[in-house]
C-alpha cells in the first residue's frame, strides 16, 4: 500500500479515538458543573461552562505557531505524539477535580500542549497527492467525526450510569491508545516550510466558522433539558443530539471532499457555509427534542464541508512540503475561534438565551459565506 495511504489510514482511526475521548464529556459539561461541581445558578453555569470550554483553546491559540515553528525543527510526528500523550495525562487528572477552577487550569493546560488534529491533518497534506487531497481530507474528518458521535453517545450512556468522572479516565486511555498507533505506524518526510500567500483569507474563515458553531454548544444540554421537560435520562438526550450532528458529518465529509476534487474546494465551502447557516435557523424555534434532532442532522450535513475544504484550500496553495507553519497558524485561527465563541455564547446566553444564539451564529455564518466567496475569487483573478 503506498505510504500516503498508510498514513491516512493511521491518522483518520487516531484522529477517531482522540475524537471521541474529547467529546465525551464536553456535551455535559454544564451538566456536570451542576450535578458534581455544586453550581446552581443557570447563568453562571453557563458562565462557567463558557470560560471551562474557551480555556482550553485560549492556551492553544497562544501556543499553536510555537508547536508550528517546532514541527519544522523536531517534525510533525514529534508533534502528534507530544500532544497525544500530553493530553491523556492531563485528561485523567481532570477526573479528580473537585471545583470548577480545577477544571478549569486543567482545560488551559490541557490548551497547552494541544495539537493532534492539526498535525494529523499536516501529516496527511504533506505526503498526499494534491488530486487526492480533498478525499484525503474528507475521509479524515470523517474519522474525527465518528468519534465526535460515538463520544457524546457513549458518554452519555456511561454518565446515566456510573456518573461524570469516568468519563475522564476512558477519554485518558483512549487519547494514550491513539497515541501509541500513530507512534508506531505514522511515517514522514521532513522539509523546511514557508508561509503561503492565501492564508489570511482562509485563517479568518476559521476563525469564524469555529466562532459561530461553537458559540451555542456549552448551553445545548440545557436546551435540551428545557425541551424533555424531565431530568430522566437526560444525559442520553443530550449526548444524541451532539451524535447526530457528526453522523451526518460523518457520511457527508468524505462525499463533499471527493466532489470538490471535482469542482473545486471553494464551490464546496461557500455551499457549506450557507446551508450550515440556514439549517441553525429552525433551531432556535424548535418545540421537542425530536425537532432539534433533525435540524441538528441536516446541519452535520453541511458541517462536513467546511473544515475539511478550508484544510484542502491552504495545501492547494502550500508549495510541496511546507505545510506545517500554515497548519499550525490555521491551528491558532481555529482555537481563537473555539475559545471566544464559547466565552460570547455564556455572556450573552443571559441576555438574548440560547435561541438568540442560534440565530447569531445563523448570521455570522451566512456573512462569512459572503465575504469568503469575495475574497476567494479576487484572490483568484
Amino acid at each position: 500500500m503506498q505510504r500516503w495511504k498508510i498514513n491516512l489510514i493511521v491518522l483518520m482511526g487516531g484522529n477517531f479515538l482522540v475524537m471521541a475521548g474529547m467529546t465525551m464529556i464536553i456535551p455535559f459539561l454544564s451538566l456536570y458543573l451542576k450535578q458534581d461541581l455544586g453550581l446552581t445558578d443557570n447563568h453562571q453555569i453557563g458562565l462557567w461552562a463558557g470560560f471551562i470550554f474557551a480555556a482550553n483553546f485560549v492556551t492553544s491559540f497562544l501556543f499553536q505557531p510555537l508547536w508550528g515553528k517546532l514541527s519544522d525543527r523536531y517534525g510533525r510526528k514529534m508533534m502528534l505524539l507530544r500532544s497525544g500523550f500530553g493530553m491523556s495525562i492531563v485528561m485523567v487528572l481532570m477526573g479528580f477535580a473537585t471545583a470548577p477552577w480545577h477544571l478549569l487550569a486543567l482545560r488551559m493546560l490541557n490548551g497547552v500542549i494541544s495539537g493532534y488534529t492539526p498535525a494529523a491533518v499536516s501529516l496527511v497534506s504533506a505526503t498526499t497527492p494534491k488530486e487526492r487531497m480533498g478525499f484525503a481530507m474528507g475521509t479524515l474528518q470523517s474519522g474525527g467525526t465518528a468519534g465526535t458521535i460515538l463520544g457524546p453517545f457513549i458518554g452519555g450512556l456511561l454518565a446515566d450510569s456510573f456518573g461524570f468522572r469516568p468519563i475522564f479516565y476512558i477519554t485518558g486511555t483512549l487519547l494514550f491508545l491513539a497515541s501509541v498507533i500513530s507512534w508506531l505506524m505514522v511515517r514522514e518526510n521532513f522539509r523546511d516550510l514557508m508561509v503561503i500567500r492565501q492564508l489570511p483569507v482562509l485563517l479568518t474563515v476559521t476563525f469564524l466558522i469555529q466562532f459561530a458553531m461553537l458559540s451555542p454548544m456549552p448551553l445545548i444540554p440545557l436546551y435540551v433539558q428545557q425541551l424533555h421537560g424531565t431530568t430522566e435520562n437526560l444525559a442520553f438526550y443530550a449526548g444524541f443530539v451532539g451524535s447526530v450532528t457528526g453522523i451526518s458529518n460523518m457520511i457527508c465529509a468524505p462525499l463533499l471532499g471527493r466532489l470538490s476534487d471535482r469542482i473545486g474546494s471553494s464551490r464546496i465551502l461557500i455551499v457549506s457555509l450557507a446551508g450550515a447557516s440556514i439549517m441553525l435557523i429552525p433551531q432556535a424555534f424548535v418545540g421537542s427534542v425530536g425537532q432539534l434532532l433533525v435540524w441538528r442532522f441536516l446541519l452535520g450535513c453541511f458541517m462536513g464541508g467546511l473544515i475539511p475544504t478550508v484544510n484542502s484550500l491552504i495545501r492547494r496553495y502550500t508549495p510541496d512540503g511546507m505545510e506545517s507553519r500554515s497548519y499550525s497558524f490555521n491551528g491558532s485561527a481555529l482555537s481563537l475561534g473555539n475559545m471566544a465563541g464559547p466565552i460570547m455564547g455564556g455572556a450573552l446566553s443571559g441576555f438574548i438565551g440560547i435561541e438568540g444564539l442560534f440565530l447569531l451564529s445563523a448570521a455570522l455564518l451566512f456573512m462569512t459565506c459572503i465575504w469568503a466567496s469575495r475574497a476567494l475569487r479576487a484572490r483568484q483573478t
